[in-house]
């Protein structure tokens, strides 16, 4: 067993969305509240605590703020976050083996993602050069 220490929420065993919802729930919100208080849908923060929307930098600022979280911990999982969770205190070796290959995973299929746009942009380009 792996004790969890001081980054439990550092960049490679949580995403900003992870983060964020650690943050919600040891500030005492839920979703809707936080969303109530940011001026946001309650489906916006279910969005990037899901990791498939990103907020702006206004409203990062603001989320750290409203959650007692430093800006620099909520984008890396460096610096000041809440403290860990007591019923958390240990996570199986191969806990954490499986959740760093699938950030690896989804690090990747981003890449990819982003390889596949830049590509359809130089053939969208190609095709309008040959009309």
């Amino acid at each position: 067993m792996t004790d969890v220490n001081d980054d439990w929420f550092g960049e490679d065993a949580a995403t900003f969305g992870d983060r964020l919802a650690g943050a919600r729930d040891a500030a005492g919100l839920d979703q809707k509240e936080l969303a109530g208080r940011l001026g946001v849908k309650t489906a916006v923060i279910a969005a990037w605590e899901n990791d498939t929307k990103e907020p702006r930098a206004n409203r990062l600022q603001m989320l750290s703020g409203l959650l007692g979280v430093s800006l620099s911990w909520l984008l890396t999982g460096e610096g000041e976050g809440p403290d860990a969770p007591e019923d958390t205190h240990e996570i199986s070796g191969d806990l954490l083996d499986l959740l760093a290959e699938m950030r690896l995973l989804q690090t990747q299929i981003s890449q990819s993602a982003k390889k596949l746009g830049q590509l359809e942009k130089r053939l969208r380009t190609a095709i309008r050069e040959q009309s």
